[in-house]
């Protein structure tokens, strides 16, 4: 799989861009500022419908621009697909494959898969839980798509029962009887969403940490080993969930039950996948707060290289974006990441100063300068 050719018009500094890429390694020069990781991450926007630099759409469109345009040509065993996205802050999303219009954006994801390495990924080892549930369920629609759909349905689940939390919360709150007369009915839906999620997050924790175990050893001699698990809300503290849905839904029944006075009292839902984690060790000790800055470093490109992997063995090797990573790196990470990914299909590398791409990688080169993009 890889990306043959990206169009961009009025998507972040780019009015206009067209660029043919190929299979194997090319990388993007030029200082910062200049647009080299715009261009890839409007590739992992492909990918994901999202972007690993900020939260919402509204920033990828120009300024002075209402819209965004992301096309980008996709090989995969020899067919070409044309992935087209329109990008609308404040209005829904457009999608289009092969020209003609998606019902949904989300219709096109798992044509293109990426894993992306970028500064950005040091907060899966020393930042907040959500970083890492982010992390666990993009590869879960990665490797199967219609957990975009398992994603969207439980969030939807959790908007309508926090909204009738809210109310309930202030009536409660005053002294009065809340209406609780459906928050029963949301409690199934929460349970039912909620478990078919958890139960795709626990397997995916158990096919991991053998392959983060190997790809740390690789990256580094420091600290080890690395052991993964999964912190769920729902569970008493230290005991670990059950893998089958249904139980996994009873469990959200039972913990639902018992957390609803302290819910109605902060109008908020405090049970289920939005509040768990994915919970990092290193030397049996918890790796946020107690891994030093390399270790950190070598277990979030652990989780990353585990992730290439587990969607390599369903078949097609993802594209790989190394968005100005190794300037964050020492030598020694530097060369024992490029030697790990330097045989994937295509590797796409950004970085500030030439010095900073290992040798290994050493492949086709753009320049990028104001906005423009040549080959040289």
């Amino acid at each position: 799989m890889y990306v043959s050719h990206l169009q961009l018009a009025d998507y972040r500094s780019y009015a206009a861009a067209d660029l043919r890429l190929e299979p194997g390694i090319s990388t993007f020069v030029g200082p910062n500022g200049q647009g080299k990781t715009n261009l890839v991450e409007a590739i992992g926007y492909v990918a994901t419908l999202g972007s690993h630099r900020v939260a919402t759409d509204t920033p990828l469109v120009r300024k002075g621009a209402e819209r965004a345009i992301v096309r980008a040509a996709v090989v995969r065993d020899d067919r070409r697909a044309v992935i087209e996205l329109e990008i609308n802050p404040g209005k829904a999303n457009r999608a289009r494959l092969n020209r003609a219009p998606a019902t949904r954006p989300r219709e096109v994801l798992g044509i293109l898969r990426t894993v992306l390495f970028a500064p950005e990924d040091l907060a899966l080892v020393k930042g907040d839980p959500g970083e890492r549930r982010r992390f666990l369920d993009e590869l879960l629609v990665a490797r199967a798509p219609r957990f975009a759909g398992v994603r969207a349905d439980y969030e939807r689940v959790l908007k309508q029962r926090n909204a009738l939390l809210k109310s309930a919360s202030a009536q409660f709150l005053k002294r009065r009887e809340p209406d609780l007369s459906t928050l029963d009915v949301w409690n199934e839906h929460l349970a039912a969403a909620g478990a078919e999620l958890l139960a795709a997050r626990l397997a995916l924790v158990a096919e991991l940490q053998p392959l983060v175990a190997k790809s740390y050893g690789e990256l580094t001699t420091a600290g080890g080993p690395p052991v993964l698990s999964y912190r769920s809300s729902a569970a008493p503290e230290g005991a670990e969930p059950p893998a089958d849905r249904t139980a996994l839904a009873d469990l959200l029944r039972t913990a639902l039950a018992g957390a609803r006075t302290q819910e109605l009292q902060r109008g908020v839902s405090l049970v289920g996948p939005h509040r768990d984690d994915l919970v990092l060790r290193l030397d049996d000790l918890p790796a946020k707060g107690y891994a030093s800055q390399g270790e950190s470093w070598s277990y979030a490109l652990a989780l990353r290289l585990a992730g290439f992997e587990l969607l390599r063995a369903d078949g097609d090797d993802p594209v790989l974006i190394l968005d100005d990573v190794f300037a964050e790196l020492d030598a020694e990470r530097r060369r024992r990441l490029a030697e790990h990914v330097r045989h994937a299909e295509q590797v796409l590398v950004s970085a500030a100063v030439p010095d900073d791409i290992p040798a290994e990688l050493s492949g086709t080169r753009f320049r990028v300068h104001e906005g423009e993009v040549a080959r040289v």
